[in-house]
């Protein structure tokens, strides 16, 4: 067992941890794809402890309660990715993002719009013009921050770069807000490196009840995969 911080720099709401952040921290170290599920909010600034569970990984608070687990998933089967719309499309595409109009969660780690390049990741999607409605795109450039020694973009911070897109998809499909990450299960084929244009999709698979299912997915400005998530969003109060 060792003991862990989430840095209140990696929060999604307020409060708690970036979902795909903390997936991403639960899901680094196991090989191929994996599913993390979180079962509760991610306090921010104290210490956690992290632990194997035979090939699990388990994540609990200063009192023993399960906060998430990360299993491996060798047998899932990712949703395919939509067309991929190219950088100057993706571009165009986050200019339409609604976070620079409306307040969802300005400091997210992820989407925050008053977050500053290199201290959030800025992913800022939209609706693709031309596709179905809640395909959303943007591009996103890593800051040298989130790299490693060999230049390349840590798990965890790629898992949070496609967490919130898989959010908005479901925003502009239908304009209903409010819901929080229960679970993603993804794999990374290709750690960007820092400096390096990426092209972020998400599209809405599904709605089964209070469970919103969103498929997400980044890409090299080739359209080349690089990373690519299954995510369970769980809706927040009764749907309006």
């Amino acid at each position: 067992m060792s003991q862990i911080v989430i840095a209140r720099q990696f929060c999604g709401p307020p409060n708690s941890g970036n979902g795909g952040y903390v997936c991403g921290v639960l899901a680094k170290d196991i090989k191929g794809a994996a599913t993390s599920v979180l079962r509760a909010p991610v306090p921010l600034d104290v210490h956690l402890h992290l632990a194997n569970d035979d090939a699990a990984v388990v994540l609990t608070d200063g009192d023993g309660g399960l906060v998430g687990r990360s299993d491996p998933a060798p047998d899932a089967e990712l949703p395919q990715p939509p067309a991929f719309p190219g950088p100057e499309a993706a571009r165009e595409a986050g200019r339409r993002y609604q976070g620079l109009t409306t307040r969802f969660h300005p400091i997210c780690f992820t989407c925050g719009t008053e977050r500053e390049d290199g201290d959030g990741l800025r992913v800022f999607v939209g609706q693709v013009q031309g596709a179905a409605p809640g395909v959303v795109a943007g591009t996103w450039t890593p800051h040298a921050v989130f790299a490693d020694a060999a230049g390349q973009v840590s798990t965890e911070v790629i898992w949070a770069a496609l967490d919130c897109p898989g959010y908005f998809a479901w925003v502009e499909k239908e304009g209903r807000h409010g819901a929080l990450l229960g679970t993603m299960t993804g794999e990374v084929v290709r750690r960007p490196k820092a400096g390096e244009e990426t092209v972020v999709v998400a599209w809405p698979l599904e709605r089964q009840g209070r469970k919103e299912l969103a498929g997400v997915a980044l890409f090299n400005a080739r359209g080349e995969l690089m990373a690519r998530a299954h995510q369970v969003w769980i809706v927040m109060g009764p749907r309006s």
